[in-house]
Parts: C-alpha cells; structure tokens; sequence
C-alpha cells in the first residue's frame, strides 16, 4: 500500500477498506492535471521564498520527466497507490530524493482534487463546445441545400403543416445553439482556482493564490476556502448541460429513426452508420441513432447520482465527494462520443426528398391554407374551419388529397371556391408565403441561415 499518511495509525488498513477507498482506478485519468497543478504550485512555492530555486529546478524536472515517461508508456500508473497524487509524489521522491517531499508544502489533498477535477472538467467543457460547433457546421449545411426540400411538419407525431427540411434542421441549430451558450457560462463560473484553500482553512504558508491562478489560466483565486473543497456546482452544471445535449440528440435521433423506417423512407443511413441483422438479411438498422437515445438515461443517472450524494453533505470536505469522477467521467465520455457519431451519421445521410414531398401532400398539411383560403374570400375563420374539416373527411373516404379533389366537387362545399385555390394549397405556396420571423418561407430562412452563420463566425470555440 503506497498512501501519503499513517504516522497517526499503529494498524495496516485492512486491505479491503484500502481497495474500497482507494481512486487511483479512476482518477488517473487526472494524471496531467495533477502534474500540472503541482508544476504551478511549486513555482509559486519558489516565488514567495518557501522552497529555493534549487529545490524548485529539482521538483520541476522530476515532474516533467514522470510526465513524459508515463506519456511514452515507460512508466505505469500502479494500483497498489492509493491514488493519482500519492502516484505522482512518491515517483517525484524516488527520482530526486528530500526534495520531492517538500512538494506537498502548503498543500493538501483537498485542495489538489478539487482542482485536479477542475481544471478537468474545464477541459472538457471546451472539447465539449468544439463537438457542438462542428455539429452545428453541419446542421447548417444542411439548411443551405434544402430551402426548398418540402416536407410535413408534425405536432402530436400528426402530419401538420408543410415546412422545409432547412426549416426543421433550423430547429436543432437552435437547440444546439443554447447548449453552448450553456457551455459558456459553466466556463465562466468555474474558472477560478481553488489551490492554496489547504484542507479548509487556508494556510500559514504565505502563498500567492493569485499567481497559481494567473500560472494555471484562471481568471483568479476562488474566495472562500471551504467551499473552495467542497464546491461540486460546476460539475453538476456540467452534468445537467450534458444531459440537456443528450435530450436534444435523442430527439433528434428519435425523428431520424422515424425518418429511416420502411413507412416513412425519408432518409437513408450510410452503410457506415448502420448495421444488419443475424437473423433477418434485409435488415438495414439506424444502431447509432438507437443507442444516442438508449445513453441519454445513462447521462441523466449520472447528473442524479450527484445530486443525491451532494444533497446532505456538511461543510468542509467529505470522502462522498470521491463519489463526483466516476459517473461524471463516464457522462462525459459517452456525450463526447455520441457528438462524434452523431454529426458522422447526420452528414453522410440521404433524403429522398420526393417521397417527403409527398408525405407533405398526402397528409393533408395544406389544410389550413385552405381554411385561410376560404377567409380571404370572405368566409369567417370558424366557418372555413368547419368546411375544410369536411373536405379533408371526403378526402380521405376517396383516398385522395385535397389537390386531386376537382373544383366542381370543391364548390359543393362552398361557392368561394375558385381555380385560384390549387395555386393557393401547393405545397411551395404554403411554405413560401409563412415569411415571418422564424417562418419556413425562403425569405425567412436566408435571415435565419445569415443569422446562423454570424454566430458560428462571431463564437468559436471556447
């Protein structure tokens, strides 16, 4: 057992209790933070006088060369450490001797974790904004191609109005787009640095939080040293913003899924994104989309887990709080894939933008163009309503739309019926004359897919 106390214990830790306490299976992952951290802190160290240069220059190069040999596999992360730090600082004093036990001077491990799993969490909280981008890149594609690629737009999983494709991608850009603005502000609260808070009462040591802040790309000290150990906020943000993006990604994959079905065959998934079945040979599966929905509870369990070991627990420090890396680390891993395969899946994607054209017509979603129709001709709204309802019934005992109904037959439901009202219901009518903001309209659009583009050139990457 590799451990950095025990001159007040007069028993070995039963071996059990070492593995249960243990964390170096999963928080070797901090590996470079940790050195990092130690590199900022014992430069300060040597600034304020508390080390000398000399001792700084020795701690300085064991460091990197433990770095640099666990990089290039000739050193490996043992388990027999209790954990990451006890690794690292037992490696130091065995490569430059005294010198590397003064490291831990003005230190403790509370202190070291907590921003250990920041600067961590602060790390992926950037890659995380990267992968949104690049999703949204090829959301925006996308929309450009298909300003006029008509197809249903639903409530209640009905057929509803026409839209575009361009139309309804816009809609995940926008959710996408609130997801990195999440992202922005996690980074923005977290970014302080909570080395120098000892175990919770600071130190007598006259350290310069400022300085391992500014050496570690802070935007300064946290400014209380007990919730400077026992704050977790950023990370349960964290946890909450990813199970916001897997919400969103499963939406989407749930219509992708839809889309993909024999019924519908609104798309086509690459081979690459797909599999087959063992059994069936016409299989053609959308797995990728299946499983981004399946992980979403994965992620979610992971922002629970959290909150429920935080919700009880008393200032300062606690050892449940050891209990923050493992969902977290997992959340953060599958979010990150998901993202990667997701945009791979989305960008190698068909539409067979016939058949949406016309699910569109089929579905009777110019039915209140219709009723709108009638009004312009003087028909109160709630009459219209009534006479439409009565049509679209006609139409679906004949197994028609409401294009095919001939005016003569049309005119039975009402005399305000005209050759106009063909021209009037086209799908291409009913799309492009919704030009409000936010309409589906190709005036609408160009202003929305300028917007979009101004955003992705005016917000890169974190």
């Amino acid at each position: 057992m590799a451990q950095l106390w025990g001159g007040r214990f007069t028993k070995e830790t039963d071996q059990l209790v070492y593995d249960f306490n243990a964390s170096i299976r999963f928080d070797k992952r901090l590996f470079q933070q940790d050195v990092e951290g130690s590199l900022a802190h014992v430069s300060m160290l040597a600034k304020q006088g508390i080390l000398t240069e000399a001792e700084k220059d020795a701690i300085t190069k064991g460091l990197q060369s433990i770095l640099a040999d666990v990089e290039a596999g000739k050193l490996v992360i043992d388990y027999k450490y209790e954990d990451i730090h006890s690794f690292v600082e037992a490696n130091l004093i065995d490569r430059i001797g005294d010198a590397g036990k003064k490291l831990h001077t003005g230190r403790s491990r509370n202190d070291q974790v907590a921003l250990d799993m920041r600067l961590y969490t602060r790390q992926k909280v950037q890659e995380m904004d990267a992968l949104l981008r690049r999703l949204m890149e090829v959301i925006l594609k996308t929309m450009e191609e298909n300003l006029e690629t008509y197809m249903p737009g639903f409530t209640h999983l009905q057929k509803a109005q026409p839209v575009t494709l361009a139309h309804h991608y816009g809609a995940y850009f926008e959710m996408f787009k609130r997801d990195r603005l999440r992202m922005k502000d996690i980074f923005e609260r977290m970014n302080y640095c909570p080395l120098g808070a000892g175990a919770l009462a600071g130190t007598t040591y006259p350290l310069d939080r400022e300085e391992t802040a500014r050496l570690l790309g802070f935007y300064g000290p946290t400014l209380n040293s007990m919730d400077s150990v026992s704050d977790r906020d950023y990370l349960i943000e964290f946890l909450a913003a990813l199970s916001t993006v897997m919400m969103h990604l499963s939406r989407f994959s749930e219509e992708i899924i839809v889309w993909n079905s024999n019924e519908y065959q609104f798309v086509e998934l690459d081979d690459a994104y797909s599999t087959g079945s063992s059994i069936m040979p016409q299989k053609k599966n959308p797995d990728i989309a299946e499983l981004v929905r399946g992980k979403t509870g994965r992620v979610y369990g992971a922002l629970m887990s959290l909150l429920t070991t935080m919700k009880g627990i008393p200032l300062a420090y606690n050892k449940d709080m050891q209990e923050d890396k493992e969902m977290a680390f997992d959340a953060m891993d599958t979010v990150a894939n998901c993202l990667i395969l997701f945009t791979g899946m989305i960008s190698t994607m068909k539409f067979h933008k016939d058949r949406m054209a016309v699910s569109a017509m089929k579905g009777f979603t110019n039915a209140t163009d219709l009723a709108d129709y009638l009004v312009t001709k003087g028909v109160p709204f709630r009459d219209a309503h009534g006479i439409v309802g009565r049509i679209v019934l006609a139409c679906i005992d004949q197994g028609i739309s409401i294009e095919e109904m001939p005016l003569k037959e049309l005119k039975e439901y009402s005399e305000c019926f005209e050759n106009d009202v063909y021209e009037a219901i086209s799908l291409k009518t009913c799309v492009e004359k919704r030009n409000t903001i936010g309409g589906p309209g190709i005036i609408a659009m160009k202003q929305e897919i300028a917007s979009c583009e101004e955003y992705l050139n005016t917000h890169p990457n974190l």
